[in-house]
């Protein structure tokens, strides 16, 4: 078993690989930015990156869509799960080529997906998917309460600062209103 900083540096370096015109690119991702001619067509701009949090890793996917890309909803949805189905799986054979070893990668939930109109036609998505990392051992969760760790000198000066009210105060709590 490896540990989780040897996990987080394979899949690091897998997604590095990923960048639009690494020279090493045998296959593709099923990214929007693969289909069409380099040069000739309009590529819609596309791509995605990864990031960690304890055992899971966060993946998160940007892109052009077309208002007709968007209708109907769950065809759009499913396309989105596709994606990410598409980019894990390419995080999975380009973390074997890096490190020799197998990661497994499963889903904790549906993908959170937001999308923003830039004008009447073109709009950007931006979703998020969370996969729990398999093999990683000995994580501390996120959930974890923090402890209370300040000092004596810094309590009591914030002390100083709080609503209470000296003990020789006789004035109204309200000094604009007569006492009654």
């Amino acid at each position: 078993m490896a540990n989780i900083l040897d996990i987080v540096r394979g899949l690091s370096q897998a997604a590095a690989n990923a960048y639009d015109g690494y020279d090493n690119m045998d296959e593709k991702i099923g990214l929007n930015r693969e289909e069409g001619h380099p040069v000739l067509d309009s590529r819609l701009i596309d791509g995605f990156r990864v990031r960690f949090a304890a055992d899971n890793l966060i993946v998160t996917y940007h892109g052009e869509v077309l208002m007709k890309e968007i209708h109907p909803r769950a065809q759009f949805e499913n396309e989105i799960e596709r994606k990410f189905g598409d980019i894990v799986k390419y995080l999975k054979k380009e973390y074997k080529k890096v490190t020799k070893e197998t990661v497994t990668l499963s889903e904790i939930a549906d993908a959170d997906i937001m999308v923003q109109s830039t004008s009447r036609v073109r709009n950007w998505v931006q979703a998020t998917k969370r996969y729990k990392i398999g093999g990683a051992e000995d994580v501390e969760t996120l959930k974890q309460p923090s402890k209370d760790d300040t000092e004596d000198g810094i309590k009591k000066f914030l002390d100083l600062f709080s609503d209470k009210r000296p003990s020789n105060d006789k004035a109204s709590k309200n000094p604009d209103t007569p006492e009654a």
